[in-house]
């Protein structure tokens, strides 16, 4: 990893904690976030997973207004940090807990790989 590339990630894990934070103390079932990137292609290759524990309160998360909340929240974070996105919708993926353990055993590694 480049020098720039360890500073950029650096932010971005900052920037992340900072709304994970916020995620965990006002959305109900949100357990964690991870980003995946390519640095070579940084910042559209950006992609930040937000992982709900069950797909009942991601379903019910998503059926509200709030999901504009997070997105929101996320855009205003990365932009604190010079990262402009054109369209923030498409650098956010949901997922859970549910899931991962019934398609892969749990395994997070393989199932964002």
């Amino acid at each position: 990893m480049r020098k720039t590339d360890k500073k950029i990630d650096n932010q971005l894990r900052q920037v992340l904690t900072d709304v994970c934070e916020v995620a965990l103390k006002e959305i109900e079932g949100f357990e964690w976030l991870t980003h995946l990137i390519n640095y070579s292609n940084f910042p559209k290759s950006l992609q930040i997973i937000c992982v709900f524990d069950t797909t009942d309160n991601l379903t019910r998360y998503m059926s509200t207004d709030r999901e504009k909340e997070l997105t929101q929240l996320i855009q205003t974070k990365l932009l604190g940090v010079g990262v402009a996105l054109k369209n923030i919708s498409d650098h956010i993926a949901y997922d859970t807990e549910e899931k991962c353990e019934k398609e892969h055993h749990g395994n997070w590694a393989n199932r964002l790989g």
